[in-house]
C-alpha cells in the first residue's frame, strides 16, 4: 500500500470514496476539488493498492492560520468498504503525518496538536486513540446527523 499526496487526476476516484463513506453529503467531486485547491492549508493523501487503485484518502486541515506550532485537524478519513479492516485507515494516518511534518519543517513549523471530530458512535475513535493518542475532550449534541465527539491528541511528537 502506497500513501502519497493527492494529484489533480485523483480527484474523481477520491470523490467516489467520499460518496461511499459520507452518504449524507452531496457534490463529492466539487467538495474534494475545491478543498484540494486550498493547499497547503488543506492537504489530501491517498492510499493506492498494488494495482495503483486509490482505495482510501485522508484530509488534513491547518487551523487558525500558518503558525509555528500547528494545530492540525483530521477532517476526513475514508476507505472503500471492501478494504475496511485491513489497516488502511491507520496507515493513512501514520504515513501521511511525517510527510506533512516534513513540509511544515520547510517553513520552520511543526505539529503541536491534532484534533478530530467524529460521530460519538464511530468505531474509528479507537483508531484515532491508538494511532495518534487522541482522547475525547467534549461531546457536541446533535451537530450533524448525531452527537459528535471532539478528540484531541496533544503535543504530538513526529520525526521528519
Amino acid at each position: 500500500m502506497n500513501i502519497r499526496p493527492l494529484h489533480h487526476n485523483d480527484i474523481e476516484k477520491t470523490a467516489k470514496i467520499h460518496e461511499a463513506a459520507f452518504v449524507r453529503q452531496k457534490l463529492s467531486y466539487e467538495w474534494i476539488e475545491s478543498n484540494s485547491k486550498a493547499y497547503p492549508r488543506v492537504q489530501y493523501y491517498v492510499a493506492e493498492n498494488q494495482n495503483n487503485e486509490i482505495v482510501g484518502y485522508i484530509q488534513w486541515v491547518q487551523k487558525s492560520g500558518f503558525r509555528q506550532e500547528v494545530v492540525l485537524e483530521m477532517e476526513q478519513l475514508a476507505v472503500l468498504p471492501e478494504y475496511h479492516g485491513k489497516g488502511i485507515g491507520s496507515k493513512l494516518i501514520k504515513e501521511s503525518l511525517p510527510q506533512i511534518n516534513c513540509q511544515l519543517a520547510g517553513r520552520g513549523a511543526k505539529i503541536k496538536h491534532i484534533i478530530v471530530t467524529t460521530r460519538s458512535d464511530n468505531y474509528a475513535q479507537k483508531i484515532y486513540q491508538k494511532t495518534i493518542g487522541a482522547t475525547v475532550e467534549a461531546t457536541i449534541r446533535d451537530l450533524y446527523s448525531a452527537d459528535e465527539v471532539l478528540m484531541v491528541a496533544r503535543n504530538v511528537e513526529l520525526s521528519t
